[in-house]
């Protein structure tokens, strides 16, 4: 077994970035900071521009290519000027940019191969007076940066190393894992890397970090930071209670068995239609997937609500008798045409144990001793004349019928207009209309667009 320092000398020789590679960051970003500040000198207002993030911290993964340059402008500029000069800034630096949207508009570029993002925000006095939440960020910076020697700044890139190798890298609501300011402050209050690790395969949720003693608060999320310069926030509040477990048995993992496979992403091969038959003829169960345009929403809008309407299916189903093994909302990843048409694809999968039922279902009164309550059941059911209900009838103490099943099939269900009144997101909703409905050996034709969430789906892991 190799040693832990052993391996974590070899992987800091590989994600620690060289000189060279940060003195040519250093200079793209200065390059680019000049032009945005000629850019600012053009406005009829004052603002300055402030690198941050990691490649200000010198806490970036060897490799990674993004620099951050956040123009401030003052703290009393009404928003829809921000956002007119920021754009203005943004395109002058970044030509060839494209906006995006976060809380406000911002550009997004690339120039000598860096991801270049140029944000606006208000130059407000603390954290707590923020005008919008891109204007913390700033604060996150400078708290990092005042307390972020080089030994810990190297062990914060082991961390983020760590965490893009097991899979729990990134504070998008696709990924739900830890964000990289989460990440610097967890190393900068354990310590370092080791000590982190050491400490997260003893924790028992909920636990609580509180550097600075002056929670505002109190939260319930399954670990807590609060945020040094905001004590009204939670840093891990996006970290999911599914990533921070992921966290926890590769931390045990880490320091039972060192290696450095630990620091290297997986990249899953798709699994053909061949090898999703193997499985199902593996497991016998039902797959049952039912498949859409995806919203043309960014994909912090669109995860949440194909988690929504996931959880919506996945009642609907098991409310109705099709038992849910496993469900996962997928989307196959591709990109939208320059004309706007949806190419993008989702899919709410379902492995289910029963698929289809019988003719007739039970449904249960309440005791017959209780009278009021009995009564009234017993009452709604004598009259009935359906031929297809049986009952009213005493089965024990309490009252019984065995009437029609709306449903006998999961494909009579996920294709009826019942299957669209659970809770869909709002612009799941929309698409779902027009639904193709797959069932059984019919979701290897899946494969092809959806071949890398299928494998994870049938061969899982921590």
């Amino acid at each position: 077994m190799d040693d832990l320092e052993a391996v974590l000398s070899r992987v800091r020789d590989r994600v620690v970035p060289e000189p060279a590679e940060r003195e040519h960051l250093r200079a793209v970003a200065t390059e680019l900071a000049d032009r945005t500040r000629e850019a600012i000198a053009d406005l009829p207002v004052d603002a300055d521009v402030v690198q941050v993030g990691s490649t200000a911290r010198g806490t970036w993964v060897s490799g990674d290519r993004d620099i951050d340059l956040f123009v401030r402008f003052d703290a009393n500029l009404d928003r829809e000027q921000l956002e007119e000069y920021g754009l203005a800034v943004g395109h002058a630096v970044l030509p060839d940019g494209h906006e995006e949207y976060a809380e406000h508009p911002y550009v997004k570029g690339t120039h000598e191969g860096f991801d270049v993002d140029l944000v606006p925000c208000h130059d407000v006095e603390t954290a707590g007076d923020l005008v919008s939440a891109v204007d913390r960020t700033p604060f996150h910076d400078a708290y990092l940066s005042a307390r972020l020697d080089d030994d810990l700044a190297g062990d914060v890139v082991l961390a983020k190393a760590f965490l893009k190798g097991i899979g729990a890298y990134g504070s998008d609501l696709r990924t739900e894992g830890f964000s990289g300011y989460l990440t610097e402050l967890l190393v900068l209050e354990l310590g370092g890397f080791v000590p982190l690790v050491e400490s997260a395969r003893s924790w028992h949720p909920p636990v609580e970090f509180d550097s600075e003693g002056h929670a505002e608060r109190t939260f319930d999320d399954p670990l807590v930071v609060v945020d040094p310069t905001d004590p009204t926030r939670n840093v891990a509040a996006v970290l999911s209670a599914a990533n921070l477990a992921r966290f926890q048995h590769y931390a045990r993992e880490l320091l039972a068995a060192p290696s450095e496979e630990l620091f290297e992403p997986a990249d899953p091969a798709p699994l053909d239609p061949a090898g999703v038959r193997d499985h199902l003829d593996r497991r016998e169960t039902t797959p049952a997937a039912v498949v859409f345009d995806a919203p043309d929403v960014v994909d912090d809008q669109l995860w949440p609500q194909l988690r929504r309407s996931l959880d919506g299916i996945v009642r609907g189903l098991n409310g109705r008798g099709f038992d849910v093994l496993r469900a996962r909302a997928m989307t196959d990843g591709s990109d939208r045409d320059p004309d706007g048409d949806s190419a993008k694809r989702a899919a709410l999968y379902a492995e289910l144990e029963v698929a289809e039922r019988p003719a007739v279902t039970r449904h249960e009164g309440p005791p017959v001793a209780v009278r009021k309550h009995a009564a009234s059941f017993y009452e709604s059911y004598a009259d009935d004349v359906d031929p297809e209900t049986y009952g009213p009838f005493i089965d024990g103490d309490r009252y019984v019928v065995e009437r029609e099943r709306e449903f006998t099939t999961v494909r009579e269900y996920l294709e009826s207009e019942a299957a669209g009144d659970v809770a869909l997101g709002a612009q799941v909703e929309r698409e779902f209309a027009e639904r193709d409905v797959l069932v059984g050996d019919a979701v290897a034709t899946l494969a092809p667009a959806f071949g890398v969430p299928l494998r994870e789906f049938y061969e899982p892991h921590p």
